[in-house]
């Protein structure tokens, strides 16, 4: 595998460019040639001469395009707005075959349908690279469409782009379907002596708070925790909504987990409604992180990815580098992550608005990414050493590290605070349950949800002779002794639905878990996992306790408060003694209020209390016995 690298600036040079290439090839036996043309330019007149002049010179060969927001020639990124890549395919087992489909929202998977057929039929294929267009285009189901083809088989490429961010024109184009607005090129490489090895780098870190996408469809978010998603870009970037909002937005994607790995999304426009247009479609109910880019965390992705693309001996290396990491570098450090792959292979590529990679079975959109692919023939020969220099980043490194680390810290003991206050709003402090209020709200919710459950309310018997024969301290030992029991047998009997008795408010976290263990994301905010409980125990006042008991029947409520009173029998108090409860139960009925409910319960543990206490009372009907 050979490849040549230069710059269009006139005819003249690019026709001696191509006699270069063509002696080369006259002294060698080679397979096939592929002219790759990347243009940061939308001039489709010196586009349609460059083919031209390469399909003259080489008729034989393969070319194909696309626009881009800079191109990267020999590692680093190009001053010209036409870059040509030649690449040389010296084995004659390497098969190659270039694909062009029209692609549009609507026909999205079906294109990916007549490219599956393709390397079904072609079962050399080891890589498809993609060129593509991909604004208008919900890329989420093109990249899904993927799934089932067979997981040895690279997938990798990038998205078309306008060098003027702000314009949606892009293109496409080879010499299988010529030039197109709209449209996918797909190359198909294999064969028994072709090997390629692909990774890629993101290096951005998710900043501050969470936000959960609240309404979304397609490319289009309409709402961050129930807000217009302008307003999170306004409110923590002082961002405007005017000509410049691309630019001072691409720097700060949107991070989240698909697939189980890390993805970008990043804003391309801000309607006046506040909704944002994003690079490819997000889901609602995705929890979303503002990002930026840490220098120190993408060059060491770039060395420890580099070393391993060394150990696979690649002869050729593509980079298929976001726009966003364009702007984010700058212009005298651009080629910082790009340029040392170089001293692997040749390197060459383009700035993209969207970056493709199968990980696993799953081909994913990335944003603010590099994608690398490094190819081969044969089976690889002399490891090469990655060379690449320690650069002078530790100030801009520290400083942002130091930021992204305190922003973090801030944010994580803020929702634990957070979380703090709303369980001291909703709990008793002494009892370690709900107190009245929450209780009373969830079995209200219940109520009005039409979800089965049970009502069971506790009364500790004769607790006034507790408080005034052995002072209240006894009696705060005996409300605790029974919240414990509560929670016990709620475990016990499979009714809790989380360890309630694990519950400690003394013992935060204890009483917390992390968030990602909740709503599988990797952000620490703690959230109280006696909140979710399935049954709710709540102290109703005094010596009283109510649970709710959802999704059980009434014949398990019966047990529950059963069991519940003959172990509060056993238990032998310091002073106290041995002490009695007593309990009512009912089923909730349909069309039923939640105050009326409440009103049977409390009947039934009153007659369990007129019964002689220590009893349990069941209200079946309108003639309780």
């Amino acid at each position: 595998m050979k490849q040549f690298q230069f710059d269009y600036h006139s005819i003249t040079t690019l026709k001696r460019d191509l006699d270069k290439i063509s002696l080369w090839c006259k002294s060698r036996v080679f397979s096939h040639v592929v002219f790759q043309i990347y243009s940061n330019s939308m001039d489709r007149g010196q586009i349609d001469l460059v083919c031209d002049v390469i399909s003259q010179n080489f008729p034989d060969s393969i070319y194909m395009g696309c626009s881009t927001a800079g191109n990267i020639v020999d590692g680093h990124i190009s001053n010209a707005e036409i870059s040509v890549v030649c690449t040389i395919f010296e084995y004659p087992t390497t098969q190659l075959k270039l694909l062009q489909y029209t692609m549009d929202a609507d026909n999205a998977v079906d294109v990916v349908g007549s490219i599956k057929e393709e390397i079904k039929a072609n079962p050399w294929v080891k890589a498809v690279e993609l060129q593509l267009t991909t604004l208008g285009v919900s890329m989420t189901p093109f990249c899904d469409a993927f799934k089932d083809v067979d997981p040895s088989i690279a997938i990798f490429g990038g998205g078309a782009i306008n060098p003027n961010l702000t314009s949606t024109e892009t293109c496409v184009f080879s010499n299988v379907g010529g030039y197109s607005g709209k449209g996918v090129l797909v190359l198909l490489m294999g064969g028994e002596d072709f090997f390629v090895h692909t990774t890629h780098v993101i290096g951005w870190k998710p900043l501050g708070r969470e936000f959960v996408v609240t309404k979304a469809k397609g490319p289009v978010l309409y709402e961050l925790n129930g807000e217009p998603a302008y307003e999170i870009y306004h409110r923590y970037l002082n961002i405007q909504n005017d000509e410049h909002f691309i630019y001072n937005t691409l720097e700060f994607p949107l991070f989240y987990k698909r697939n189980g790995i890390d993805i970008m999304r990043a804003p391309v426009a801000c309607n006046e409604d506040g909704s944002v247009v994003m690079s490819s479609d997000i889901k609602e109910g995705v929890k979303v992180r503002l990002a930026y880019g840490d220098p120190w965390t993408i060059l060491a992705s770039v060395r420890k990815d580099g070393r391993n693309i060394g150990v696979f001996s690649p002869e050729i290396i593509k980079v298929f580098s976001c726009v966003v990491r364009r702007i984010f570098w700058g212009k005298e450090e651009i080629s910082s992550e790009t340029l040392p792959l170089q001293s692997i292979a040749f390197t060459s590529g383009f700035y993209s608005s969207s970056e493709f990679l199968r990980t696993g079975c799953c081909v994913n959109q990335h944003n603010a990414t590099l994608v690398i692919a490094g190819m081969r023939e044969g089976k690889g020969g002399e490891r090469y050493d990655f060379e690449m220099p320690e650069e002078a980043f530790s100030g801009k490194v520290s400083m942002i590290n130091r930021l992204a680390t305190f922003i973090d810290v801030t944010a994580q003991e803020q929702a634990e605070t957070y979380a703090k206050l709303q369980l001291t709003s909703i709990t008793d402090s002494l009892a370690e349950v709900f107190n009245r209020g929450e209780i009373q709200r969830r079995i209200t919710q219940c109520v009005t949800s039409g979800r089965p459950a049970c009502l069971v309310m506790f009364d500790i018997d004769n607790f006034k002779q507790i408080n005034d024969t052995w002072g209240h301290k006894e009696g705060d030992n005996v409300i605790q002794e029974i919240s414990r029991l509560l929670r016990r047998v709620a475990d016990e009997t499979g009714v809790s639905g989380v360890d309630a008795a694990g519950f400690n408010m003394t013992d935060f976290e204890g009483m917390c878990a992390k968030e990602y263990e909740l709503h599988g994301g990797d952000f620490l905010q703690p959230v109280p996992v006696i909140l979710n409980v399935k049954s709710p125990i709540g102290r109703w006042g005094g010596e009283e306790f109510m649970v709710l008991l959802q999704d059980s029947s009434l014949k398990t409520a019966i047990d529950f408060a059963d069991r519940v009173r003959v172990a509060f029998n056993d238990i032998t108090f310091e002073k106290a003694g041995r002490r009695s409860v007593s309990a009512g139960v009912i089923e909730l009925r349909k069309g039923e209020s939640a105050d009326a409910a409440i009103v049977r319960v409390d009947k039934a543990l009153y007659r369990a209390k007129k019964n002689g206490k220590n009893c349990v009372v069941v209200s079946e009907g309108e003639n309780d016995g």
